[in-house]
């Protein structure tokens, strides 16, 4: 069977229709490698005047077989390169023809599909429905079909680095503008009648770089202006992966290196990098998480079977806060009619302002039209009555952390809603059996934990009480998603998973300054391990009286559980900055000073009272018990079945509270680090710095077995 269908019609232009018999979108497989040479063969046998290159699918062209992409090692590292080498001199038979060449992009052209695209002459996309780009840095990968050596002789060096480099997706009209895009077209049957009459037009087609005389878009290397930009290119790459990255890097050099030499010869170095980087550690991690087990997740993984999906039309947030307003601003942005309501209108009006001002920003910026704000903003209507709930088909509360005025909003949301609506707390610790309590309908609560900024924070962790049903976990699943975030499911505990696990880094930040180690060294090594924010500015962020409160709450629940609480070495740390009236950011400073117009700064109190010169410690031991910490702790939640599958760990891990993406999550660090390792590293560390490193039972006898967390092994995505 082939992928490929090789098409004549009544102008002489062969159509090569892409038609994966074996999925629902065409990828680079082995399939498609064998048709490719077959059609470029009839090509070089055949008589025409031009090729159109489509699909039949929804989308063009999606791209590499990651599947296969993952299995490469140091030791099959000369298959990735072949592959490389093998399209690329396939493509090159129809770009080097003289013919002129139309990609006709009907959908999603991204990674390889996008490569493909490029090796053409001219490229039409509808004006819908259609993405473009190479994301492969996303997932620890460069193109390797061409995509670099093309983009770089197309935009030059500085032009390309945002699509290489960054992995920037575009639609048809950006691509347009860009130099990307040749046209735009509204139907299908247009865009055949354009490639058809641009090919009659251009009866001989040759690429700019293969035309004499070719010079590259902003000078090459040695260019003067290419000159001053590219020796600081490296430090500010640097800057950005903080060297736990290796593909933004590994882009440049390829960008650099490709520009200074022929076509031929720039292919031949771009197949070397991106075999380099496919071979690596960093990309299996990556291609693991935020692949196979994100569209895990997205496919439904925890939904539970057998519940009918549902769409909401009416939802409700109680309470117009930070978190309130946030949440109403992104139901609104998905199109869904929005009750926030609070206290008193005055207080719903300001949480209806935080949309405002962000739509604002969008239209100043031109990515949405005053008339969008406008629709947007009416879908959410301020309230202060709580009658306006009644058809509400979920309820989000969002009030303060307290149990009392919990369960009041609970049940009054109750009596002016229905039994079928959906009840759910946006508690970020408070467990869910308990909350629920105050509910009469405990079957219909449920936990759904957003993160701050909601607007632009991805993940949401659905908490299931007790008596939450699956009817209620599986709409809840419904809703997340409709909303546009990505959901993993937890089952109720304290703190959950990711209140848990980012815990213990702010508290372990919190514990090596009571020890005396240097503030700086502390925030350093979070940022050189790939932590977006350092854990002492993230405490001051959520203030240090937090913190305590956390402690008092966990004391209270385990004192009624009758158990009773370990302290943290932190614990100290934090009654002393709260006892000299160090809060937090918002309160005027905590660990840092934030002085008006200047950078912040340590606060010189603190290391005068606890900074020890001898008290330092190895840069790698400060990496090691921030990401340790959080990584042990999950292996406990999985002992407690808080957490019930490896994807929801990894994925939770970093989009929620920013575990280096590098890593490929919690449980994915501990695979990757080799879990006798990582065992070994682990009492090391309890030996030195306390009984919280001891690795957990569970993980001992997994190590003792040789297996990892989740198989290893992916069989459900089709593409990158």
């Amino acid at each position: 069977m082939t992928s490929i269908r090789y098409e004549k019609d009544e102008h002489n232009i062969v159509h090569l229709v892409l038609d994966n018999p074996q999925g629902s979108a065409n990828i680079m497989d082995d399939a498609f490698m064998d048709s490719l040479d077959a059609v470029v063969e009839r090509l070089q046998q055949d008589e025409f005047n031009g090729v159109i290159i489509r699909s039949a699918k929804k989308t063009f062209f999606a791209g590499a077989n990651l599947n296969q992409v993952y299995q490469i090692n140091e030791d099959t590292a000369h298959s990735a390169y072949d592959n490389c080498t093998r399209i690329k001199k396939a493509v090159r038979v129809w770009e080097t023809s003289g013919k002129p060449v139309v990609a006709c992009i009907n959908g999603a052209a991204l990674g390889g599909g996008w490569e493909l695209a490029l090796s053409c002459h001219h490229r039409v996309c509808l004006s819908r429905g259609v993405m473009l780009g190479l994301p492969e840095v996303s997932l620890g990968l460069l193109p390797g079909a061409g995509g670099i050596t093309r983009t770089v002789r197309m935009l030059g060096i500085q032009g390309a680095m945002p699509y290489l480099v960054e992995g920037k997706q575009f639609k048809p009209q950006a691509g347009m503008d860009a130099g990307l895009v040749d046209q735009i077209v509204d139907t299908e049957e247009e865009m055949l009648q354009a490639a058809v009459a641009w090919i009659g037009n251009n009866p001989e087609a040759v690429q700019p770089w293969d035309k004499k005389g070719y010079k590259m878009p902003g000078g090459k290397p040695s260019s003067p202006a290419m000159a001053q930009l590219l020796p600081i290119a490296p430090a500010m790459m640097r800057q950005k992966t903080r060297g736990v990255q290796p593909a933004p890097e590994t882009i440049l050099s390829t960008i650099v290196e490709g520009a200074q030499v022929d076509f031929e010869s720039a292919c031949r170095i771009e197949s070397r990098y991106f075999a380099e980087l496919a071979s690596g550690q960093v990309a299996k991690n990556m291609i693991g998480t935020f692949f196979f087990q994100l569209n895990e997740i997205k496919s439904g993984a925890c939904r539970p079977q057998g519940v009918e999906p549902r769409r909401f039309d009416k939802v409700a947030v109680l309470g117009a806060g930070m978190m309130g307003a946030g949440i109403a601003f992104t139901c609104a942005k998905s199109g869904i009619p929005t009750i926030l309501k609070d206290i008193s209108l005055e207080n719903a009006e300001k949480g209806k302002d935080y949309a405002r001002k962000q739509l604002q920003k969008q239209v100043d910026r031109g990515r949405i039209s005053s008339e969008k704000m406008d629709t947007t903003l009416a879908l959410i209507t301020p309230s202060a009555d709580a009658s306006d709930l009644q058809g509400c088909d979920m309820v989000v509360e969002a009030v303060f952390e307290d149990r009392n005025l919990k369960a009041s909003v609970t049940r009054e949301t109750e009596t002016n809603t229905s039994s079928t609506t959906i009840f759910a707390s946006n508690t970020s610790s408070l467990p869910i059996t308990g909350l629920a309590q105050a509910a009469q309908r405990p079957d219909n609560y449920i936990g759904l934990h957003f993160f701050s900024p909601v607007d632009k924070m991805p993940l949401v962790e659905i908490i299931c009480g007790e008596k939450t049903s699956d009817q209620c976990l599986a709409q809840a699943y419904d809703f997340v998603q409709q909303i546009g975030k990505v959901p993993i499911v937890v089952n109720d505990s304290r703190g959950f998973y990711t209140t848990r696990i980012f815990s213990t880094y702010t508290m372990e930040s919190v514990a090596m300054v009571g020890e005396g180690i240097s503030v700086a060294s502390i925030e350093n090594a979070a940022y050189l391990s790939g932590c977006p924010v350092g854990p002492l500015s993230v405490v001051d962020e959520v203030t240090i009286t937090l913190a305590e409160k956390v402690r008092t709450q966990t004391i209270k629940d385990l004192d009624a559980e009758g158990k009773t609480y370990t302290p943290h070495p932190a614990d100290s740390t934090v009654d002393w900055m709260l006892a000299n009236n160090r809060h937090g950011k918002a309160s005027g400073g905590g660990f840092f000073d934030y002085p008006e117009g200047k950078k912040k700064q340590v606060w010189q109190g603190l290391v005068d009272h606890f900074y020890q010169e001898d008290a330092q410690i190895p840069l790698q031991d400060i990496k090691d018990r921030l990401l340790f910490a959080q990584s042990i702790e999950t292996v406990r939640c999985l002992d407690e079945s808080v957490l019930i599958s490896t994807r929801d760990a990894n994925i939770g891990s970093i989009m929620g509270i920013g575990f280096p993406p590098w890593t490929g999550g919690t449980l994915q660090f501990i695979n990757s680090y080799g879990l006798k390792a990582f065992v070994t590293r682990a009492r090391d560390l309890a030996i030195k710095y306390g009984d919280r490193f001891e690795p957990p039972a569970s993980l001992v006898e997994k190590a003792e077995r040789g297996e990892v967390y989740g198989d290893g092994t992916f069989e459900l995505a089709e593409s990158a």
